[in-house]
């Protein structure tokens, strides 16, 4: 069955409709205003005075962020050419569909306040993402080696070669997620720029705050220029010895055999009864966090279109010249560089505790990024040299012409905005998150796994309706942005 444009458009308008009755998008932050006014003067007054926290937190950041990348990096170039094998693709999808803070809390508990608990928590999921998006690069790169020559020979002296290029553009478009992924890791105490954003935030030290931000920013935006290849080894190496001078408390002999008895169901380990361990899993916690975190997708995902069919424009020089494309295409790349779970922190301090704070972080990160994409390849579109300018191009042969695209993207998205709403339930907020963290301060790890397979069953099962509502309106395949420089993005 093919399925039309608006079809497709039709069907999330009306899931749209039923998550705005569903959200509960209403705080109880008495004064909201008061606090934009104290956060906007620290914003304007940054203070650098705890420049030595500061310093040392940057350095871990990028410490945390060049390891674990690497570990995911070595690991999915492993796994790549397996990835066709079935056991191995369910491996990487499911160490993938679990958020990086979900699998520090799940560290914790073995490895401790640790380097290791941040590396490993960037690392494992990256393995899946990096093994996927690696095979689908071999499997289209050239083979030019007679029939009957070996898999593993065919792989290092043909495929590999010929979509290194490709694998390293990827690699640092990962590292700049993997840095954004180091920072947040400061929220569940890795003394990384989220601790001390967390920190200064708490305290009402806008100021501090406000520096924090925009040296995290100074970190990601001119990546591209200070991230040289030839150097990598280096920064690789000054990352190993910064993380192996931390110093963190001992778990003591046993800690991985507790953690392996105690992810047990109760059930088993102590004899109760399984109608009263299920109930309280999945009626009390499962159900309800499921349904947030759909409700908060959703409105996410609906956002988040509405922002990238207004903003794309802009950075397409014939609509806005090249002074405001610029413009455009700066403001772009500070929102989606700021991570969704620092963002909804902040809108929480702002909005207070409901649903609000991450919508509306995620809608604009993920809004971002696809306006961005959208912008990129609107500046491409071949155009008749009497073509409109201004608003005028836009309605009448930018939008028609990409609007299939509009929509892959937004699939696409679909499950990374469903991940990133069952973990905001950390900050407090009533998704799948908000249960794991509760069953984590109270030793429940075996109500946690649960949680964690909920939260990978309906991951897996998001990809799978993007996949084939994908397939049905003819975007089968794995999307693939061309930059103005060759660079080819994929939205993985």
């Amino acid at each position: 069955m093919t399925l039309r444009l608006w079809h497709v458009a039709t069907g999330f308008l009306l899931l749209t409709v039923i998550a705005l009755v569903l959200a509960d998008l209403d705080g109880m932050r008495p004064d909201p205003w008061l606090t934009l006014a104290a956060m906007g003067q620290g914003l304007l007054s940054p203070d650098f005075s705890d420049i030595g926290g500061l310093a040392r937190a940057t350095g871990l950041t990028l410490a945390f962020g060049f390891c674990g990348v690497a570990v995911g990096a070595t690991l999915g170039l492993l796994l790549a050419p397996l990835y066709h094998r079935a056991p191995v693709r369910w491996l990487c999808v499911s160490v993938r569909a679990v958020h990086e803070l979900f699998w520090a809390l799940l560290l914790l508990n073995v490895t401790g306040l640790s380097p290791l608990t941040g590396v490993l928590a960037i690392g494992l999921p990256y393995a899946g993402i990096f093994a996927k998006v690696f095979a689908e690069y071999m499997e289209e790169a050239p083979d030019p080696l007679p029939p009957g020559t070996g898999a593993a020979v065919a792989v290092l002296w043909a495929r590999l070669p010929g979509c290194l290029p490709q694998m390293r553009t990827y690699t640092l478009y990962r590292l700049e997620c993997g840095l954004r992924s180091s920072a947040v890791l400061g929220f569940v105490g890795l003394p990384t720029l989220g601790f001390q954003l967390e920190t200064f935030f708490r305290q009402a030290e806008y100021g501090s705050a406000a520096a924090c931000l925009m040296i995290f920013l100074g970190l990601i935006l001119p990546m591209r220029r200070w991230m040289v290849w030839r150097l990598a080894p280096l920064y690789l190496g000054a990352s190993i010895m910064a993380l192996a001078w931390i110093a963190h408390p001992p778990m003591g002999d046993g800690a991985l055999m507790r953690f392996l008895w105690d992810v047990l169901p109760a059930p088993l380990r102590s004899g109760t009864e399984w109608g009263g361990w299920l109930h309280r899993v999945f009626v009390q916690q499962a159900l309800p966090g499921s349904v947030a975190t759909m409700v908060t997708a959703q409105l996410a995902l609906a956002g988040a279109a509405v922002l990238s069919l207004i903003a794309f424009p802009i950075i397409v020089p014939r609509v806005t010249g090249r002074v405001g494309a610029l413009v455009g295409h700066g403001v772009l790349v500070v929102v989606r560089s700021l991570p969704e779970y620092m963002m909804a922190f902040v809108f929480l301090q702002v909005f207070g505790l409901s649903l609000l704070p991450a919508v509306l972080a995620l809608a604009l990160h993920n809004g971002a990024i696809i306006a961005h994409l959208m912008g990129w390849q609107a500046a491409e579109v071949p155009l008749r040299p009497d073509a409109p300018h201004g608003l005028t191009l836009v309605g009448w042969e930018l939008l028609p012409r990409m609007s299939g695209n509009f929509v892959a993207l937004c699939l696409y998205r679909w499950e990374i905005i469903v991940r990133e709403s069952a973990i905001v339930g950390l900050l407090g907020i009533g998704t799948l998150g908000f249960y794991f963290q509760t069953n984590v301060q109270e030793l429940r790890l075996d109500r946690v796994v649960a949680l964690l397979a909920v939260a990978i069953v309906i991951t897996l099962v998001i990809d799978g309706m993007s996949r084939r509502l994908r397939a049905a309106m003819g975007s089968s395949g794995a999307l693939r942005i061309e930059g103005r420089r060759g660079q080819v993005v994929r939205t993985t």
